[in-house]
């Protein structure tokens, strides 16, 4: 594989994590607007996706490729993070 072809599989690679970040996104706002457990679900599940595409993200280009990545990651986990909170207390 060329040097040329390695940069764009790695660019390749942070794209996906940068796709993943978006619908992350989307599935967490889907379930501040909609909490149902089934739309909680779906974002876990989106982040737990995410996560690991921005660690593969991370392992092809570094730390300085996926730094954008990573700072939506933790913004939107902070988010799913605070609707996790609202529902246990709305059951309580």
């Amino acid at each position: 594989m060329s040097r040329y072809d390695s940069s764009l599989q790695a660019n390749s690679t942070v794209a996906e994590a940068l796709n993943s970040v978006n619908k992350l996104h989307y599935a967490v706002s889907s379930a501040l607007s909609h909490p149902t457990d089934q739309m909680i679900e779906q974002a876990e599940n989106s982040l737990e996706h995410t996560e690991k595409a921005v660690q593969q993200a991370d392992m092809a280009v570094g730390r300085s490729g996926v730094e954008l990545a990573e700072e939506l990651l933790a913004e939107e986990k902070h988010r799913l993070a605070s609707l996790s909170n609202r529902a246990r207390h709305s059951e309580d």
